[in-house]
């Protein structure tokens, strides 16, 4: 068996690259085997990995299935595919998970924040110098698309309050919180405890400045309630919020999210 653009083919013995471009993508120009570039007329042997690229090209939604497919296993990329995850808030935290959710294919995400990019938010967020004055919403969503144009994308540019929050949200696997106010950090998780008893939850407390990688962790305080923060750092005066810090902080929540999708650690299902 061989593998081509991460579908396994059966191998015929003088196969050369020449022959997969004909029959598998006719368009392509560049060719990778084994994680090296390769001509038309070079050979390919049992076992080998092929991909066939047309420069510039986007993948079909098919096509990105299978790669994703291929990298996660089966089980674990229906389970990714088929579930729904809610970002609140899309700063330096939010943007980040939104990216880990996309790349990994998560099947829906809902995004929400009513604010617009600013420059100020560039030493963390993850938008462009263009995008500055745009919604949050709008940016991240083009952003998000050209990772991987098959998610969908659901955008909430209300002004949230709690007593809405459940409107908008009973329905996910997971809500995410990265609200900068803690006023709306301590609303979302009392609406989510109250309101919203099938939903679990993972929020954030404290990742200001430049400590220590490590003092990052996740706490469950109930079942399918999680933290991830220190729990001390606040922003402040010479202890600002910056891209690294933040981003770990960032991944351990997707990440979080991630083992709660797949029933590794435990939801509030």
């Amino acid at each position: 068996m061989i593998r081509v653009n991460e579908k396994s083919i059966h191998y015929q013995e003088g196969t050369s690259i020449n022959d997969l471009v004909n029959k598998f993508k006719p368009a392509a120009d560049i060719f990778i085997v084994n994680g090296f570039p390769a001509s038309t007329d070079t050979p390919v042997h049992d076992g080998d990995r092929c991909v066939l690229i047309k420069k510039g090209s986007i993948p079909t939604p098919d096509e990105m299935d299978s790669l994703l497919l291929a990298r996660h296993t089966p089980g674990v990329h229906t389970k990714i595919k088929n579930s729904v995850v809610a970002i609140l808030g899309l700063g330096g935290l939010g943007s980040a998970v939104a990216g880990a959710m996309a790349k990994i294919g998560v099947g829906k995400l809902l995004l929400s924040d009513y604010d617009v990019v600013e420059p100020s938010n560039l030493n963390r967020q993850h938008y462009f110098v263009d995008q500055i004055g745009m919604q949050k919403t709008r940016a991240l969503q083009d952003n998000l698309l050209r990772m991987n144009p098959s998610i969908h994308l659901e955008l909430i540019d209300t002004v949230l309050e709690e007593s809405i929050l459940s409107h908008f949200f009973s329905d996910v696997d997971v809500l995410i919180e990265c609200f900068d106010s803690p006023a709306m950090k301590a609303a979302t998780l009392r609406s989510v405890l109250r309101e919203m008893e099938h939903v679990s939850y993972v929020g954030s407390s404290g990742m200001a400045g430049y400590g220590s990688n490590n003092s990052i962790r996740t706490t469950m305080i109930s079942p399918g309630i999680y933290i991830v923060g220190d729990e001390k750092s606040e922003a402040r005066p010479g202890m600002g919020l910056m891209a690294p810090r933040v981003g770990i902080a960032a991944h351990h929540m997707a990440n979080q999210a991630l083992r709660i999708l797949l029933g590794v650690e435990q939801s509030r299902q």
